[in-house]
C-alpha cells in the first residue's frame, strides 16, 4: 500500500512531500491547512500512506454511516457527533492518554468554508495530552505538503497561534478564495 500510494501521490498526481512526520515521537496532533476542498482528504491520505505512518483522523458522523462508513473507518477515521454539546477535547485527550501511540490529523478550520478564525480544539487537545503539534500544508499551487518540526505549545496561546498562522502564510488551498 505504501509504494502504491507513493506512486499515485508523486508520479500520477505530481505532488511532493517536504519534510517527514516525526516517527520517533509516538503521540502528536497534526494540523493540516488550508482545508478548502473535498480533494484535501484523498491528498492527505495518499501522503500519509506514502510515508507508512499510522495517523488517525476524526470526521463528522454522517461520513461513517452506510454505505461508506466501513471505508472511512478502514482509512483510520473515528466519527464525531458535532450536533451535540459534548466535550470532544476531553474525550480525545483521554484517547491520547490511553494509548502508547496515537497521532491525530485535524483541520484547524473545522470546515471547508472560509473562516475568520480557526477552531481551538486541536490546541487544547495538544495541551491536555501534553503532546506537540506538527503542521502540514496543503499547498495546491506548488503541489506540495510541507511538514514542520514538532512544536510544543507555550503559555501564550496568542503567540502559539501567531506561529501557526505564520507557517501557513502564503499557502494556497484548492480554492484560494477560501484559504
Amino acid at each position: 500500500m505504501q509504494r502504491f500510494s507513493k506512486f499515485i501521490f508523486t508520479r500520477l498526481l505530481g505532488w511532493k512531500l517536504i519534510g517527514n512526520f516525526p516517527s520517533h515521537i509516538q503521540k502528536y496532533v497534526i494540523i493540516a491547512a488550508p482545508h478548502t476542498s473535498w480533494k484535501d482528504f484523498p491528498i492527505a491520505i495518499l501522503a500519509r500512506n506514502s510515508t507508512g505512518e499510522n495517523i488517525r483522523f476524526i470526521g463528522k458522523n454522517s461520513l461513517f454511516k452506510r454505505p461508506f462508513g466501513w471505508f472511512f473507518r478502514a482509512l483510520g477515521g473515528t466519527p464525531v457527533d458535532r450536533s451535540k454539546k459534548n466535550n470532544l477535547v476531553d474525550a480525545i485527550v483521554d484517547i491520547f492518554n490511553s494509548k502508547d501511540q496515537f497521532r491525530l490529523g485535524i483541520s484547524p478550520e473545522g470546515t471547508r468554508k472560509k473562516v475568520d478564525r480557526w477552531k481551538t480544539g486541536f490546541y487544547y487537545i495538544a495541551k491536555g495530552a501534553n503532546v506537540p503539534i506538527v503542521m502540514a500544508t496543503l499547498d495546491f499551487r506548488n503541489k506540495q505538503i510541507k511538514i514542520s518540526e514538532p512544536y510544543y505549545t507555550t503559555d501564550s496561546k496568542e503567540k502559539d497561534f501567531e506561529y501557526f498562522h505564520s507557517y501557513f502564510k502564503g499557502v494556497q488551498g484548492r480554492h484560494p478564495e477560501l484559504s
